[in-house]
């Protein structure tokens, strides 16, 4: 009975994948040609996007964790009387590099 509920969804749901799929056919047989064009058509949104959307939400995260962590190992110095620096330090570093990423990442990759 689960098979009769399942079997027409997934058949739907192919039908659509091939009905909206755009095919991407090279010219005389050139794929790579066809490659550099759409990466030449796309990377300018990726560009944009990582730098608008996934640095800044990576930033957001690593000082939220930054500041956590550095607010625990103040407590535990409380406690115990000793400071624990490589937590803190090293998300500190993860979050200048993903600062500083976005100035030198393209360079890198040619964009």
């Amino acid at each position: 009975m689960k098979h009769k509920r399942w079997v027409p969804a997934f058949l739907a749901v192919c039908l659509l994948t091939l009905l909206l799929c755009v095919p991407a056919l090279a010219a005389d047989g050139d794929v790579a040609g066809a490659v550099e064009q759409t990466w030449a058509d796309a990377s300018g949104q990726i560009k944009d996007v990582v730098d608008n959307v996934v640095f800044p939400a990576l930033s957001m995260i690593l000082a939220i964790a930054f500041f956590a962590k550095l607010a625990m190992a103040y407590f535990d110095y409380r406690q115990r009387g000793q400071f624990e620096w490589a937590g803190p330090v090293i998300l500190f570093v993860c979050l200048v590099f993903v600062l500083l990423a976005p100035n030198y990442i393209w360079g890198i990759i040619g964009m």
